[in-house]
């Protein structure tokens, strides 16, 4: 009887992995991006930059360089937002600024009630940069740990314009150095590309929408059409609740980046499983059946193939074997583009069912402080608890 459990198991596992292969948009293509050479705009709009900055003084120096060494021909302002650090990332934002008189700083007020951190200091960054210069026509915004490729936004806004977007944004390169980041991070990438497929996104007749929220240019009239980032002032996913909303007025697209990169590292499994916990269960809308569905679509699709391996090995079960080598392959090379991204090799590949496994208790434990009323802790604040 076991033997046809495990082996109805891996069938519906290879065929679930051809379906994302084939009818998922070839999300695992990894292959949205911006291009490298661009034809330069007849005209470069005024683009003003938002960085929210709340204890960032190990990278904010590096983040805000980034963007001063821009080489957009157009007039470029930068606004931090010293959201109360209790650091030095105010004096080191200015001392970053000093090559070209383009950056302001500005503090941040307390946290009202009803907004994430976040979106309270882009709100003040945004009401500061349209009275200051109501000429801004984009803007971008960014976060400050992201160090931005030089070329960036000059290809940013020629995606814009030539296409007449409303968002253009980019999943950043994320720091992949310790065990676990390598472990996890490429694997983060590939799960998100399956969650919100990048070629689907960039569809304008499609539903789909999506951003990363660690570099986002925004027209100034999209976002004021929704009522600005008020409009979404309590999502802890800000990203892709700005893109939902934006999408609905005019099209969005989203792309992966090579050269822009963040800064953030996540070096202990603790670290990483905090910064998923903090939204895992929010993602899932706080719903059970999304949990359970969740659950067991991810353990059926990428944990149930190496585990019917090592049964069929065991007990001599071919068929098992041979559908889980082929289901463990085909994972493993849709893993690829995502891994060459991060320049890692191929063979690790074949750990992806070990990264999903930790994924399926992260947002297990994400819903569990959800339900103790917990919620996520960052940068000192707590959220999503009930």
């Amino acid at each position: 009887m076991l033997e046809y459990v495990v082996l109805a198991l891996t069938v519906i596992s290879f065929v679930s992995l051809l379906g994302l292969c084939f009818f998922r948009g070839g999300f695992w293509r990894a292959d949205q991006k911006l291009p490298q050479q661009i034809t330069d705009c007849d005209r470069c709009p005024m683009v003003t930059a938002v960085i929210p900055a709340r204890n960032e003084a190990a990278t904010i120096q590096s983040a805000v360089t980034s963007l001063v060494r821009q080489n957009y021909r157009g007039p470029f302002n930068i606004i931090v937002v010293d959201d109360c650090s209790v650091d030095d990332t105010a004096r080191l934002a200015r001392e970053a600024a000093t090559e070209r008189n383009i950056v302001t700083v500005i503090p941040g007020q307390p946290l009202p009630q009803g907004w994430t951190g976040k979106l309270w200091a882009l709100d003040q960054g945004l009401r500061h940069g349209s009275e200051r210069w109501p000429e801004t026509e984009y803007w971008l915004l960014t976060d400050a740990d992201i160090e931005h490729d030089p070329s960036v936004l000059k290809r940013l806004v020629a995606k814009a314009e030539f296409g007449e977007l409303d968002l253009v944004s980019l999943m950043v390169r994320l720091y992949c150095g310790s065990f676990w980041e390598r472990l996890l991070v490429p694997a983060f990438v590939f799960f998100f590309q399956k969650l919100y497929p990048f070629p689907l996104v960039n569809q304008p007749e499609r539903s789909e929408a999506a951003a990363a929220g660690g570099c986002m240019l925004v027209r100034r009239s999209a976002l004021a059409a929704i009522g600005g980032v008020a409009a979404i002032r309590d999502h802890l996913i800000d990203d892709c609740a700005l893109a939902a909303r934006i999408s609905q007025h005019g099209p969005v697209w989203l792309g992966l980046a090579s050269r822009t990169q963040s800064l953030r590292a996540y070096e202990e499994l603790a670290e990483i499983w905090a910064m998923v916990t903090r939204t895992a269960f929010t993602q899932l809308n706080h719903s059970r059946a999304l949990l359970v569905a969740t659950v067991i679509s991810m353990s059926l699709i990428y944990c149930v193939p190496p585990l019917a391996v090592a049964y069929g090995i065991a007990v001599g079960d071919v068929w098992s074997a041979g559908f889980g080598v082929a289901s463990w392959s085909l994972m493993t090379v849709m893993y690829w583009p995502t891994l060459k991204i991060y320049d890692l090799p191929r063979w690790r590949g074949f750990f992806l069912p070990v990264a999903a496994f930790l994924f399926v208790l992260m947002t297990v434990d994400s819903a569990w402080s959800h339900w103790k009323g917990k919620g996520g802790l960052w940068k000192g604040r707590s959220y999503g608890g009930v």
